[in-house]
């Protein structure tokens, strides 16, 4: 764990806040497709992502689903760190996209590095910032942009997290991450590929 932090936050944290992460955080390995938070969770402590990517989403009442963005590794959720600051339950969905290994670092060191350290306070308002664009960008894609182009967008961050061209993905899996139908994303998928943009079997975006 120790070479890992030290290659991810080297350039971030100071040396004495990396020596407090490692003696105080938590390891924690999900598999792929495994539930770290759930909506109405209250979240007692706050992941710092080491390998893998996580998957986070809003789900409504009738169990829709709405994609809000991935994180990758070297990041957090602005979300949990919201939750455990205000001591209010998720309303996230946090998932594993694949297998995944995390330092979870309990709620009062946080607050108490906040005034301790300034590099955790400037990643803190980083993550923030960070994530806030990317549901900005998630509330544009659904607001202008069209589902075409929404799909090439999440097949590209598919394509990103897997560091593959190959994709093993679901027509359904793809229409419920992005708020839609199978039926309408299969005539897409279908449409892209007639435009050579992707293959069924190799993701091709240009």
């Amino acid at each position: 764990m120790t070479n890992t932090l030290q290659s991810l936050y080297a350039s971030v944290f100071q040396p004495e806040l990396l020596k407090e992460i490692e003696e105080i955080g938590i390891e924690k390995k999900v598999k792929a497709g495994e539930e770290l938070i759930q909506n109405g969770d209250y979240v007692r402590s706050m992941p710092l992502l080491i390998e893998g990517a996580l998957k986070i989403s809003r789900i409504d009442e009738n169990g829709n689903e709405l994609l809000l963005y991935f994180l990758e590794k070297g990041e957090t959720c602005a979300m949990t760190l919201s939750c455990c600051v205000s001591h209010h339950k998720s309303e996230i969905n946090a998932v594993a996209e694949t297998d995944s290994t995390l330092i979870m670092i309990p709620i009062q060191k946080m607050e108490e590095w906040s005034s301790t350290y300034k590099s955790w306070r400037n990643f803190v308002f980083e993550s923030y910032h960070n994530r806030l664009m990317e549901v900005l960008q998630a509330i544009d894609n659904i607001a202008f942009s069209k589902l075409d182009e929404r799909l090439l967008h999440y097949l590209a961050e598919k394509k990103k997290i897997a560091n593959s061209n190959t994709l093993h993905l679901t027509h359904q899996e793809i229409a419920t991450d992005l708020h839609s139908s199978r039926v309408v994303i299969s005539r897409l998928l279908k449409k892209l590929e007639n435009q050579n943009r992707l293959k069924f079997n190799e993701i091709i975006l240009n």
